[in-house]
């Protein structure tokens, strides 16, 4: 996948978050700019590319914006990653990393990692009768600690507005992943826990995102990367 004008992209997922095992892909995100002359025609460039070999979804900064803007926890988590993880991070995407903090608020980030919660919860039940196979269980087991993460991500960042993207101790996702994986039910305690949690929990977050830091962060990079055709 060859794309021009990458501003920021990271290791993302499993191996960010400390629960990769062998054999575990290693998936990164980024965010580039389409040339600013592109997006005026008919037909404008696509906002996102997906590839493999490495796994690596990119989106548009326009796109991206609007994603971390709506509370979207994959997305949020690319501008939160430890250095180490950026493998490439041009003085635009800096820029945004230095300026995260405006896109959060607190009714989209609870509504966002507790949605993505239930939506885990809801794939654990339809995983079948129970006879499934050893690849199903895997499933299972992953969808359970990807559960247990949004959870506890959404309520730091809901109550700190910080958010730590390496888990403070894996061995207890894996453990609940398996006990998920024997009974689905057992991930219904957590997900409620953390439900009251959030209805309780006074958030330091404002009501609404600062669109403004946004837009004018969006306005840099389509000057940035205006080139006008040349002249008939």
């Amino acid at each position: 996948m060859s794309v021009q004008n990458i501003l920021l992209s990271g290791v993302v997922g499993s191996t960010a978050y400390g629960l990769a095992h062998a054999g575990s892909d290693v998936d990164r995100l980024g965010l580039f700019a389409a040339p600013t002359e592109e997006l005026h025609g008919l037909h404008p460039p696509k906002e996102s590319h997906v590839g493999t070999a490495p796994d690596r979804t990119l989106h548009e900064a326009a796109k991206w914006c609007r994603l971390a803007l709506g509370g979207n926890p994959t997305v949020t988590e690319l501008v939160w990653l430890p250095d180490e993880l950026y493998d490439v991070r041009a003085p635009l995407g800096d820029e945004l990393v230095g300026i995260r903090t405006t896109f959060l608020s607190a009714r989209r980030v609870r509504d966002a990692y507790l949605g993505y919660a239930t939506q885990q919860f809801r794939r654990l039940l339809g995983r079948g009768d129970g006879s499934f196979s050893a690849d199903t269980r895997k499933r299972t087991a992953k969808h359970a600690r990807h559960l247990k993460r949004l959870c506890g991500q959404g309520y730091e960042l809901y109550t700190t507005g910080q958010l730590s993207i390496r888990v403070d101790d894996p061995e207890s996702f894996h453990r609940f992943g398996e006990q998920v994986a024997d009974d689905p039910e057992t991930a219904l305690p957590l997900l409620r826990r953390y439900e009251t949690a959030f209805e309780e929990a006074r958030s330091v977050l404002p009501e609404q995102p600062d669109e403004r830091a946004a837009d004018a962060w969006l306005r840099r990079v389509r000057r940035h990367f205006y080139t006008p055709e040349p002249s008939s």
